[in-house]
């Protein structure tokens, strides 16, 4: 079965550091772009970060200069390096991944994580 599994979440005070991790099986993740999404409550999914299979990479305006994409594919895992963490951070945050390209639009990608809970409060 293909399968993408989020862990590393949590509570955490503002100004605090979390480091989420999305572990693939079923598949190997060097061919693939992964992006990670998230979803507060009363809000639309946005789009977070993504990166590519030569590991260039790009994120929102919300969360660039904080947040730091990567990934090992021998360990068939990536990962998102959230710092300087604001309440507004607080969501489910997914990743996902597809054959190829890296893009924005959460349509275009075919495997994803079940969600894991951020949290970012006082």
């Amino acid at each position: 079965q293909l399968q993408l599994v989020e862990s590393g979440g949590g509570l955490v005070q503002p100004g605090g550091s979390l480091k989420l991790s999305c572990a693939a099986s079923g598949f190997s993740l060097g061919g693939h772009a992964i992006a990670w999404f998230r979803q507060a409550p009363g809000k639309e999914r946005e789009a977070v970060s993504w990166i590519s299979r030569i590991r260039s990479s790009d994120y929102a305006d919300s969360v660039k200069g904080r947040f730091t994409i990567s990934r090992d594919n021998t360990k068939n895992t990536v990962y998102l390096q959230m710092n300087k963490l604001k309440s507004e951070d607080t969501a489910v945050y997914y990743c996902a991944a597809r054959q190829g390209g890296a893009t924005w639009n959460a349509a275009e990608y075919d495997y994803w994580g079940q969600g894991i809970q951020v949290t970012v409060s006082s």
